[in-house]
């Protein structure tokens, strides 16, 4: 039966690693990559940083609503969904209840933000421009609601994480 995992945490939680090999072991699996909404904006693109509000919060709604649309497209295609991006504070909440397929998994990636730390400096790419691994962790841990499923993936391979989401949820 299909199903939605919805997965979070902040840049560099492995999200878009542990989504990959997840969306693989379904044998109809799609993996959904919320942040490319974000890039599709070519011109007039805000994106968030700390403190922002009006147009950049617009902005990152519409990326959730375009990401549970995509979900819910795929699913009742007969695709189980694996769809990753940062979703933290209330729009957790938002953004999973926008999600009408069932069942949905929300799965909330939370190493150790030293981990992160190590993990972001062996990246090509950067996430940490505007935001601090700290200021994300933060929020993380303090303004967004105890949903779903919540995994310390510190000591966790990228085979282990998955096989730990698929325990957890039953699946």
């Amino acid at each position: 039966m299909p199903a939605v995992y919805l997965l979070t945490g902040i840049s560099a939680a492995g999200k878009s690693t542990v989504a990959e090999a997840l969306a693989h072991r379904f044998p109809r699996g799609v993996h959904v990559r919320g942040d490319a909404f974000r890039r599709w904006i070519v011109r007039g693109r805000v994106d968030m940083a700390p403190g922002a509000d009006g147009e950049a919060v617009d902005q990152l709604r519409l990326r959730y609503r375009l990401l549970a649309g995509a979900c819910d497209a795929y699913w009742a295609a007969g695709f189980t969904v694996v769809a990753q991006d940062v979703v933290l504070g209330p729009h957790l909440a938002e953004t999973a209840a926008l999600i009408t397929a069932r069942p949905l998994h929300v799965i909330v990636l939370d190493p150790d933000p030293e981990v992160v730390a190590r993990r972001e400096s062996a990246r090509a790419k950067s996430a940490y421009a505007e935001h601090t691994i700290g200021a994300l962790a933060a929020v993380l841990r303090t303004e967004t609601p105890r949903i779903g499923h919540w995994l310390d993936t510190s000591r966790l391979s990228v085979t282990r994480t998955v096989e730990e989401v698929l325990r957890v949820t039953g699946s």
